[in-house]
């Protein structure tokens, strides 16, 4: 039985407009030279070309003056090894030596694709029908470094969907990095990493739970031993590297939800953030939170990640653990299961399967529940968001890799008290790319971060070719007879 799918006519393009302002440093060196320069210039100099510099960029940013003075401040080591008395400076003067120190980067120039959409958490004001909805994209830029962002729309009681007007700037979250730190999840994070011999000894006189500033200073104190092997010094930063990853962001409350942006903020994912997963939680209590995946890229390994709000303005970001969490695409089920959280994943890059766990950054014991079985998902089969619960069992919109690497949408049904049974499974994709689907900076793909129900509809978010996104419905009577009658 084939599924018929409608397309909506709405397309989320990148848009090279949306900038971001970012640290620029090109050397120690050149940095120095740089400020000798400014240096030089009178104070008249310095207003004048302060003032022209604002009035070409203060448009596009908020508040850019801060901006410039903590880029400033990220340069106070190289002003106190030029042996310069900071309080000799002015702040006209500090603040355009931190404009030389900033760049624009446009976030979405590349790519705005693999969407995730939940339900909002504010649902008043709608008429019969209607849900507001919060929809997460991968943007990507210059060098193919990814960020999160989110737009907020309004589905109607014809799954037609109305979008909210887009902000005008863009604000990066400040982040609060995590103060104190647990050892033994330490130890076994690092464990995972088969590197723990070499950094044991100095994890060894920490207590229990420690200061990020102690073992910063023991590192210190490490690293100043001019006989350090290269080894050691690798693992350190590696350990260092684990232990940026646990911070909060917090977004100020006068930014709309179109205008933050989680860029890379650890040495964990310089590289990129990638493919949110997002979905709306609700504990055994009852309480209500947004908690999603992401895998965090450095240039060479890869950090699945959690993050979690209730508000989208503050978000905790940790590392996830345990052999589970090895690779990419993990996705959360929206409430435990026997009071346990629950978790799709693809640990070997091509099964999939179901962990459970009492800590939801705690993943081990993974159990395989699905391999290919069709010629269009042959080389991998893996989740395209978090599981669905249906009266019927949990829908898993799921992703198939055939031949000539073109990715597909699936869609297949497990049951609801042991997700670890299939019920029903579409032998034929539910999606596929069309002709005008072809073409983006990976051909031959459509994928999608997360799904919802809604109308008795399958609102299916989803990108093309890696470039850009739209989205599907369908009917959930239909689909759920046709993953019944499969099996």
């Amino acid at each position: 039985m084939k599924v018929s799918v409608i397309r909506k006519n709405v397309k989320f393009l990148p848009d090279s407009s949306r900038v971001v302002a970012r640290y620029f440093m090109n050397g120690e060196e050149r940095t120095k030279e740089l400020i000798g320069r400014i240096l030089m210039m009178s104070n008249l100099e310095v207003h004048n070309t302060l003032e022209q510099i604002n009035r070409e960029f203060a448009r596009r940013h908020r508040n850019i003056s801060a901006l410039f003075c903590k880029h400033f401040d990220k340069a106070k080591h190289i002003i106190k090894h030029m042996q310069i008395n900071e309080a000799d400076l002015s702040e006209e003067r500090k603040m355009l030596i931190g404009s030389y120190l900033t760049m624009e980067y446009s976030i979405e120039s590349s790519a705005f694709f693999n969407p995730s959409m939940v339900e909002d958490f504010d649902q008043s004001g709608l008429g019969k029908g209607e849900k507001r909805v919060v929809i997460s994209f991968r943007a990507t830029g210059e060098g193919h470094v990814s960020s999160i962002v989110f737009r907020r729309g309004i589905i109607d009681k014809d799954n037609n969907l109305r979008m909210m007007r887009i902000g005008d700037s863009i604000e990066k979250a400040e982040v609060l990095h995590k103060m104190m730190y647990n050892k033994k999840r330490i130890l076994s994070k690092l464990t995972e990493m088969h590197t723990l011999d070499i950094y044991s000894s100095i994890m060894l006189d920490l207590p229990d739970l420690f200061e990020y500033s102690v073992f910063k200073d023991l590192l210190k104190k490490e690293l100043a031993n001019p006989n350090i092997s290269k080894e050691k010094k690798e693992a350190y930063d590696e350990v260092l590297w684990l232990m940026n990853s646990f911070y909060d962001i917090q977004f100020k409350h006068d930014s709309d939800i179109s205008e933050r942006v989680i860029f890379p903020i650890s040495d964990a994912e310089s590289r990129g953030i990638e493919d949110a997963r997002f979905v709306r939680f609700v504990d055994d209590d009852g309480s209500e939170s947004i908690m999603g995946t992401y895998t965090a890229y450095n240039g060479h390994a890869i950090l699945p990640k959690l993050i979690t709000t209730e508000d989208f303005y503050t978000f905790r970001v940790m590392p996830l653990y345990g052999e589970g969490s090895l690779g990419k695409g993990m996705a959360l089920f929206p409430k435990k299961i026997n009071g346990k959280y629950a978790m799709l994943g693809r640990m070997d890059g091509v099964n999939n399967y179901l962990m459970y766990s009492l800590k939801s950054n705690e993943w081990k014991n993974p159990q395989l529940i699905q391999k290919p079985e069709y010629p269009w998902e042959f080389t991998q089969v893996g989740n395209c968001g978090s599981p669905l619960w249906t009266e019927q069992g949990w829908l898993v919109i799921t992703h198939g890799v055939g031949a000539m690497r073109r990715y597909c949408i699936g869609a297949s049904l497990f049951d609801l008290e042991d997700p670890s049974k299939e019920i029903g499974r579409l032998p034929e994709p539910l999606l596929t790319p069309l002709e005008e689907e072809r073409e983006g900076y990976v051909p031959n793909v459509v994928y999608s971060c997360g799904s919802i129900i809604h109308n008795n509809s399958l609102i299916l978010p989803y990108a093309v070719s890696d470039y850009s996104s739209t989205y599907a419905v369908v009917d959930l009577t239909e689909l759920l007879e046709a993953l019944m009658d499969s099996k």
